[in-house]
């Protein structure tokens, strides 16, 4: 049960990939005269499209998205900015007598900015760069593995590819001889800036899997290949952040001959159904999420409602 404050009301809708977060805000949203900021981590890239099953121009019409195409592949995009961003858009967006809808499925954004980061050390240039330098050289897998060294909760934590929060959490132990799981669990997120909502989209796993199947084939069909060629050809590294994630660094891999499409089709589908579990264990963890099917929309507007429309410290649910 939620208690209703004073401050800016903010409807969350959260899922695992391929859950139908992007349909069902679309058909939710305009109900409400909304607009959607986007908490994709993937999707603040400019020119990554297909791999990033980012909202094309037509659903962009429909509604109003924010953070989307916000920044350049070789540049560095942080939970931080995130947050910082996101919270001037819903500024805007209330300011303008609409209501802020945050989609996506980054549980990392969406908690930073509901309820602020952890108390830790700023980042370094030199710590970073020096670890950046050795991503390059020896890849996310020789990070994760000095981190297992070093900060043993962390390393089972954190994906071997997810170089973003590897570093982070280096940093974190170089800065303070302490492990970033220990001030992640003394801070809990307790510092609420909003009042929210959170509706979470999933459906059972046998779907759940044969839908990621079925969208990596479209990805594939409608010019994942392509789009990586062309990302390349603009010049930048196959060792940008960007394109090390599932489905880039497997095309990458396909383009140097070290798999066949096949391989890479089944390696793209595999690795994604191992990021929707990561997803839904970091999800599964917020008792405060309200669950549905993809498919309830009616549900999903009559609970939106009821929260919009609740007077202050009612209880909501």
């Amino acid at each position: 049960m939620a208690i209703v404050s004073e401050k800016p009301r903010v409807v969350v809708i959260l899922g695992p990939t391929a859950a139908g977060k992007t349909k069902a805000a679309l058909d939710v949203v305009p109900r409400f005269s909304g607009e959607i900021i986007s908490a994709d981590s993937m999707q603040v890239y400019r020119y990554l499209n297909i791999g990033t099953a980012k909202p094309d121009e037509a659903e962009q019409r429909i509604v109003k998205h924010h953070l989307i195409d916000v920044a350049d592949p070789d540049e560095e995009y942080s939970a931080a900015r995130f947050a910082e961003e996101a919270c001037l858009r819903i500024s805007g967006i209330i300011a303008q007598g609409k209501v802020p809808f945050v989609v996506g499925g980054t549980g990392l954004y969406i908690d930073s900015l509901l309820g602020g980061l952890i108390d830790g050390p700023p980042a370094d240039p030199e710590l970073r760069a020096h670890y950046k330098r050795c991503l390059v050289q020896r890849g996310s897998s020789y990070l994760h593995q000095l981190l297992q060294r070093r900060d043993e909760a962390a390393a089972a934590r954190i994906h071997p590819h997810d170089a973003v929060r590897i570093i982070r959490a280096l940093e974190v132990w170089d800065y303070t001889g302490g492990s970033i799981v220990i001030r992640q669990k003394g801070h809990g997120f307790k510092e609420e800036n909003y009042q929210y909502i959170k509706i979470g989209l999933n459906t059972e796993r046998p779907r759940l899997f044969e839908r990621i199947s079925e969208r990596t084939t479209c990805m594939i069909r409608d010019g994942l290949i392509q789009e990586v060629k062309d990302l390349l050809s603009r010049g930048y590294s196959d060792k940008c952040l960007p394109l090390q994630s599932f489905s880039y660094r497997s095309v990458i891999e396909f383009l140097k001959g070290k798999l066949s499409m096949d391989e890479m089709n089944r390696i793209i589908a595999r690795d994604t159904r191992h990021y929707a579990k990561r997803q839904l264990t970091w999800f599964k963890r917020d008792d405060r999420i309200m669950w549905f099917q993809p498919w309830e929309c009616n549900r999903i507007k009559e609970t939106i409602k009821k929260f919009l429309e609740s007077p202050v410290n009612r209880p909501v649910g």
